[in-house]
């Protein structure tokens, strides 16, 4: 790794004190930026995580996906993390901190709703940012493409029967077009722009008595990635600067119970995963499904439900705060551990 990257924990601290100032001095900026979006989904963030996912896409090999079936096991944990326990343990750490330890803080109907974001929050897996993460750690491409996949299969059929389970409502109406239009803008577009490039890349290649392949591109393109990431780090701190310079400390009452379920699940999926044998490269993506959130389907969800104002779309905001770096550091414990794994 080179020097910004090894660094890169420092790097994203920077941006975060550079956006919550730029969103403090320049609100109107952040305001246009904000306004530049469909079905609640941010237009110009969609695409700098389409920047940082866009490396990652060229490393498919289509041809090796057929492989992925025969290791069963790293497809088995992501999906008994996402939809057997983490939703629960949400739900159960969101009740014991608002009801019990903060009660005497947190009002008995705020409380619910700082609940009900973070059981949002908990029935939404990963779309997106898990293919940074998995880059990050050199997880096999082709297989988080398949966990990433699977798992919005069933997010289409499971989320909204499961949040009405977890928050006792009967009427959870999930956004079909901010569902369908991010699983398009992360997943859909970039894997079709790094197949068609690995195309163009290897024709051209064909043609030179010293051809090189297609990680080589991928790594002349892993800055714009890192450079993607951090000014997306920048524009959702900026967009979120008010609520952090009103409300300090109800964003740490939120954030506690937040990072102990992030940081609980990720031991235990990365305990199941060494239990289980599975390589690193299979091992530490599988648990960042697990761990990280698809941040922008609880956020409109909440908003639709509670309202734009209501203490559960702050939390599912504070969950945006909170996921980059606490999952940068996840991915610094997962790289630290690699000789640990088979």
């Amino acid at each position: 790794m080179g020097v910004f990257e090894r660094y890169l924990s420092v790097w994203v601290g920077l941006a975060i004190v550079a956006g919550v100032l730029l969103g403090s001095l320049v609100p109107d900026v952040f305001n246009l930026i904000a306004s530049l979006e469909y079905a609640h989904v941010n237009l110009v963030v969609a695409a700098l995580i389409w920047l940082m996912i866009y490396p990652m896409m060229l490393q498919i090999d289509f041809s090796a996906v057929k492989n992925v079936g025969k290791k069963p096991k790293g497809l088995l944990l992501t999906l008994v993390i996402n939809w057997l326990v983490k939703p629960f343990t949400m739900a159960a750490i969101g009740w014991l901190f608002f009801r019990v330890l903060f009660a005497p803080w947190v009002d008995p109907a705020t409380a619910g709703e700082y609940i009900a974001g973070m059981i949002l929050l908990g029935v939404a897996p990963c779309t997106a940012m898990v293919f940074v993460w998995s880059q990050l750690t050199r997880g096999d491409a082709n297989y988080t493409l398949v966990q990433v996949s699977i798992n919005n299969l069933i997010m289409v059929f499971a989320f909204a029967p499961l949040a009405a389970l977890l928050l006792g409502m009967s009427n959870i109406q999930v956004p079909w077009n901010t569902l369908l239009l991010s699983v398009l803008l992360y997943v859909v577009l970039p894997l079709v722009a790094g197949v068609l490039t690995r195309q163009m890349w290897n024709t051209i290649q064909r043609q030179k008595t010293k051809p090189l392949p297609v990680s080589y591109l991928a790594e002349r393109c892993k800055p714009w990635s890192i450079l993607g990431l951090l000014t997306t780090v920048v524009l959702l701190f900026g967009l979120q600067a008010p609520v952090i310079m009103a409300e300090p400390l109800v964003i740490g009452l939120i954030a506690i119970p937040l990072l102990i379920q992030t940081y609980g699940i990720f031991a235990l999926a990365y305990w199941l995963a060494y239990r289980l044998k599975l390589t690193h490269a299979i091992a530490a993506p599988a648990c960042m499904i697990g761990t990280s959130n698809f941040f922008e389907l609880a956020v409109a969800v909440a908003i639709g439900v509670f309202g734009l104002h209501s203490g559960a779309a702050l939390a599912t905001v504070v969950g945006v705060l909170v996921e980059v770096p606490v999952m940068l550091s996840l991915v610094w414990f997962a790289n630290r551990t690699r000789a640990h794994f088979a």
